[in-house]
């Protein structure tokens, strides 16, 4: 029996789910899910947005193309790496004082690998966990010293479907994510006493070009078989469920992780 491909929906149209809010967002720059969230929230109404990534060119390129597309929202970029605390104080105080204070907080940022647990280095495990949960840690953690005043805001955190399911070669990457996962519960329990909503998503595999460049076709086409689609997802459904958890019509949810997958585990 052929698998069947149910093929990706039309681009859905905005609601105005953020209207007046403003925006930051880890990892943003390139075509991956942090430049499609980026797009997705100035379509929704974002009226200023600020965009890291660790790589100058691409921050100065995104923030420009996004600029030239959404005229009447104020956009910005600026390098950080989420590894580096001086960045992230950096990052934060920069994003408080030009766009007005942060509404909405994505952090998207996040590395991975494959390597087999007995031929994996201390350094190689300790990179992949300092940026991808140590460095969600340190934005949640500077966000919410900003936010608590305020007694309002929204953290969106990306996981991933390795957080719960095993794969080969992945050990470091599903542990810096299932400690997403976990951050994300425990520190929403503390946010929510200040009016703050932290939640996550759990995308499984997206296709994006970056993706394609670092990653066999044929293992991508095998893992895409496994889901309920029969396909990845693509970059802008994964950002459809990150607006959502930053509206208000995520308004009573309060330390979950939505898989955007057939599969938890």
């Amino acid at each position: 029996m052929s698998q069947v491909i149910v093929p990706p929906p039309a681009y859905v149209p905005a609601h105005g789910l953020l209207k007046g809010k403003t925006v930051l967002i880890t990892a943003a720059a390139g075509g991956g899910i942090g430049f499609a969230a980026a797009r997705r929230c100035l379509e929704e109404g974002a009226r200023a947005l600020m965009l890291s990534d660790i790589h100058p060119r691409r921050t100065a390129e995104a923030a420009e193309a996004l600029a030239k597309e959404f005229p009447q929202a104020k956009v910005f970029g600026q390098v950080c790496n989420v590894a580096v605390e001086d960045d992230v104080q950096a990052l934060i105080n920069a994003a408080e004082d030009q766009l007005g204070g942060v509404d909405v907080l994505i952090n998207n940022a996040g590395l991975g690998g494959s390597k087999r647990v007995v031929d994996m280095s201390d350094e190689e495990w300790n990179k992949v966990l300092d940026v991808t949960l140590t460095g969600t840690f340190r934005m949640t953690r500077a966000m919410l010293k900003k936010m608590q005043p305020r007694k309002a805001g929204a953290i969106v955190n990306n996981a991933s479907v390795l957080g719960w399911r095993a794969q080969k070669e992945q050990a470091h990457y599903a542990a810096a994510k299932a400690g997403v996962m976990a951050l994300t519960r425990c520190s929403a329990l503390e946010a929510a006493e200040f009016g703050i909503r932290i939640n996550a998503v759990s995308p499984s595999i997206v296709f994006h070009d970056h993706l394609r460049k670092s990653a066999p076709v044929e293992l991508l086409n095998e893992l895409a078989s496994r889901e309920a689609f029969g396909r990845g997802a693509e970059a802008f459904e994964i950002a459809n469920v990150m607006v959502f958890l930053a509206s208000d019509y995520a308004s009573y949810l309060v330390g979950e992780t939505i898989s955007a997958s057939s599969q938890h585990a």
